[in-house]
């Protein structure tokens, strides 16, 4: 099992501490960083700080939505970033929302899986860097000739050549199309709220993906790389301390990150067997009751997509974790010790493998 260290978007402030935990998590044998965007700040900019600062740990965005910039934009900022840190990049892509895409984006949702499929081609087709770009499809037509083309518009090819022409492409993906869509075009999936309970299902979703005609990969070349609040404890106290604090960032995500009438988040939950109390916390939410929403999340949740606990109870959830098909554990929420003491319990130990 790898680990990679998710320290997410910023809130209000730039957090602080970043340098510290970053040299925790490579000098522990972490494999990746990430970094992820919503609606403040980005998730390229933090990465080509922190590769400045790093020397072997890989660089990933979990996840750089789609909408903010174009198939082009992202591939000249992959393939620059690729250059600078020696070759340690991985592209995270996702949709994200209707609210975020047309609110903040002002860009069009409808139709993401063909926009996804498209927008990952043209990227890819820019950092082969075979033949100077060009797309026919409807979302991302290259060379441009709708409303106000001046039709001087031509086929292009990047002026760098990029370090490498396979940059992994990794997909975040939350409905059953979308995953086997990541299985069938991208390298691997980057699931927000995983959990083993759900593997069968989530393997037929991938296998669905593997089995099209031209799928990049199989089940033993993909990545899995979940976001998961890892934790070793010394004492039941501390155990029900680290659940606690989970409540309010699954309430978020469960009521608060979504609309009411399409709430990708709370399909999730509800396909995780918990529609009921996803509706009603998204209800408190959007009544402003944030805390009676968070109180209502049930410890059994909180177990289910997490792994906290003593370090045997770490080892054994690392290990069903894994035997679930996840390639990688995005750990979130760290503190220095934490980054080391999961290490320690993870990476020392050769009985959890994949």
């Amino acid at each position: 099992m790898r680990l990679g260290l998710n320290l997410g978007y910023w809130m209000a402030q730039p957090p602080t501490g970043i340098d510290e935990l970053l040299a925790a998590a490579e000098d522990s044998g972490f494999d990746a960083v990430f970094a992820a965007e919503s609606w403040g700040s980005d998730a390229f900019t933090p990465l080509a700080w922190w590769g400045s600062a790093t020397d072997r740990i890989r660089l990933g965005t979990a996840i750089a939505q789609m909408s903010a910039r174009s198939p082009a934009s992202t591939a000249m900022q992959v393939l620059t970033l690729d250059h600078l840190t020696g070759g340690r990049v991985i592209l995270g892509l996702g949709v994200s929302g209707p609210q975020v895409v047309e609110g903040w984006y002002g860009q069009p949702f409808s139709r993401p899986l063909a926009r996804t499929r498209e927008y990952i081609g043209i990227v890819r087709q820019i950092l082969a860097r075979e033949a100077p770009v060009a797309n026919d499809g409807l979302h991302y037509p290259l060379p441009f000739s709708g409303h106000g083309a001046t039709g001087l518009g031509e086929p292009l090819k990047s002026i760098v050549h990029p370090l490498r022409t396979d940059v992994p492409i990794w997909m975040g993906a939350e409905g059953p199309k979308n995953v086997a869509l990541a299985a069938e075009i991208a390298d691997g999936w980057l699931p927000i709220y995983f959990t083993p309970s759900m593997a069968p299902v989530y393997h037929e979703w991938l296998d669905e993906g593997f089995a099209r005609s031209g799928a990049r990969n199989t089940r033993e070349t993909f990545e899995i790389a979940a976001t998961c609040t890892v934790v070793v404890t010394d004492s039941a106290a501390e155990t029900a301390a680290a659940r606690d604090a989970m409540r309010p960032y699954l309430a978020l995500y469960m009521g608060g990150m979504g609309a009411k009438d399409q709430h990708f988040h709370q399909q999730l939950f509800a396909r995780m067997g918990y529609a009921d109390l996803a509706q009603e916390i998204l209800d408190l939410y959007l009544a402003g009751r944030k805390d009676d929403a968070a109180a209502l999340v049930p410890d059994v949740l909180v177990e289910e997509i997490s792994i906290i606990g003593s370090p045997d109870e770490v080892r054994a959830g690392v290990t069903r974790w894994a035997d679930a098909g996840v390639t990688m554990l995005l750990v979130t929420r760290p503190t220095i010790d934490g980054i080391r003491r999961v290490a320690g319990v993870v990476l020392g130990d050769a009985q959890v493998t994949v």
